[in-house]
């Protein structure tokens, strides 16, 4: 896939509430499926591009919503958008 990654997505949010990437001071926070009834435990990484890469390769990514709990969201509900993707205007 070409062009830069600028936003990480929900597809299908809980309903009425945008749901963003956790970010911490380590970075954004996505889990490993290879770690089973442990893949809950964060892997940190700093950039959106990092996170993609993971997500790609099976990587959950932890989202949250103002006012809600944050989840561990799996890769087939996630949407990379990359720059050449976006809406001009």
């Amino acid at each position: 896939m070409r062009g830069c990654v600028i936003r990480i997505k929900r597809i299908s949010s809980r309903a009425g509430v945008v749901e963003e990437p956790v970010v911490t001071a380590k970075g954004y926070q996505l889990a490993d499926p290879a770690h089973g009834k442990h893949k809950h435990h964060a892997n940190n990484v700093k950039t959106l591009v990092e996170a993609a890469a993971l997500i790609g390769r099976g990587f959950s990514m932890r989202m949250r919503a103002k006012g809600k709990p944050p989840s561990l969201i799996v890769p087939k509900r996630l949407r990379i958008v990359r720059q050449d993707e976006a809406p001009v205007g």
